[in-house]
């Protein structure tokens, strides 16, 4: 896959070709120069996908990877792990969509990054399905890796106390159960995690502590004839690393009067909105426009500077020659706004991008 275009202000260099929010400038000309234009092959992807039959039933396994660093390859073409997962029955191992998300919900962008307002996190997990039906409609509940995210490096960066160190005892436990229809489906999901910070540092300040995460996920696809649109509301405190762009999951509270404890810290309570509609013209054109936002409950220590709220927004044409070819321009526009200092910066892109997919199959019965 091809990603090629322009964008007319200015972002985090690292994040070059993709448009995050949470990447804009926070002050005036943090990114400077405006006006660049990109390309790469970053989203570019393989999969292998098998099904191999048991005498306890078919075991399912799908192992992919990209070429879209990030974390300390942030930047960088180079491979990167998507899913390596596994299923047997009722049970499933590995890494892949946290049962807290709903992938249904990304609409037919060519933007990489995607909505910020909706939960999108790979994470390593073990699931459970306890019911699950032909059509789709299943309840999942799983245990997931606390604090750590597959795609954006380590938690202990998201936590805002300086001399600390994350402290993880439990798995975090998502659920979630879908209602599959003929109109498209209903998913409602939710997630509580433990989180804690210990302070390591000799002497009688401490700045230990803990808070609880949590967060519940509506999303919805609705069938409108040829048409889809993709819906979904999130809303919780600490669960900012299961968000598709989002900065800390904690913050720092002023605590005066206390001097072995002047600093707390606490879940930091936010709300994402995605809201878009996949449009199929005929069989070789169609189209996405859509909104998503996602807005963030500062705390009283945070700077002035910090992430409060970013948008999202974008409208494509799209061209299907074939069933394995795609390509088409994107207008895409983002926008940050700071906790207190009153500054904003925003982004307009145009992105035009080409798609060939292959696909081939090997094996027999046994």
């Amino acid at each position: 896959m091809l990603d090629m275009g322009y964008q007319a202000n200015q972002n985090h260099p690292d994040w070059f070709d993709v448009l995050r929010p949470t990447k804009l400038p926070s002050f005036q000309d943090e990114f400077a120069p405006d006006g660049n234009w990109f390309a790469g092959v970053r989203q570019s992807r393989l999969s292998v996908k098998s099904s191999t039959p048991t005498s306890m039933g078919e075991i399912k396994t799908i192992f992919e990877f990209e070429l879209f660093g990030t974390g300390v390859d942030a930047g960088q073409t180079t491979f990167r792990l998507r899913h390596a997962w596994g299923e047997l029955g009722k049970f499933g191992a590995g890494q892949y969509w946290s049962p807290f998300m709903d992938i249904d919900v990304f609409p037919n962008s060519i933007e990489y990054w995607g909505p910020n307002g909706m939960v999108f996190f790979r994470n390593v997990q073990v699931r459970y399905t306890p019911w699950q039906t032909d059509s789709g409609s299943r309840f999942v509940v799983a245990l997931e890796r606390p604090g750590a995210s597959a795609d954006q490096g380590d938690y202990a960066d998201r936590i805002e106390l300086q001399g600390v160190v994350a402290h993880f005892p439990l798995p975090d436990i998502s659920a979630h159960w879908r209602l599959q229809e003929d109109w498209g489906h209903l998913q409602i999901a939710g997630i509580l995690r433990q989180m804690e910070w210990e302070d390591t540092t000799p002497g009688p300040v401490d700045l230990s502590g803990d808070d609880l995460g949590w967060g519940i996920n509506v999303t919805s696809n609705i069938k409108l004839g040829n048409n889809v649109l993709r819906l979904g509301v999130v809303h919780g405190e600490g669960i900012q690393n299961y968000m598709n762009d989002a900065p800390e999951d904690v913050g720092v509270v002023p605590n005066p009067g206390n001097a072995l404890q002047p600093l707390l810290g606490e879940a930091l309570p936010m709300t994402g909105v995605s809201a878009f509609i996949d449009l199929n013209w005929s069989s070789t054109w169609t189209s996405t426009v859509g909104y998503s936002f996602l807005d963030i409950d500062n705390s009283a220590g945070q700077a002035a500077n910090a992430f409060k709220k970013g948008q999202y927004a974008l409208v494509n044409i799209l061209y299907h020659p074939t069933a394995n070819v795609m390509l088409g321009p994107e207008l895409q526009w983002g926008d940050r706004e700071n906790a207190r200092d009153g500054f904003s910066s925003d982004d307009v892109r145009v992105q035009f991008s080409a798609k060939y997919s292959f696909a081939g199959s090997f094996g027999g019965t046994r």
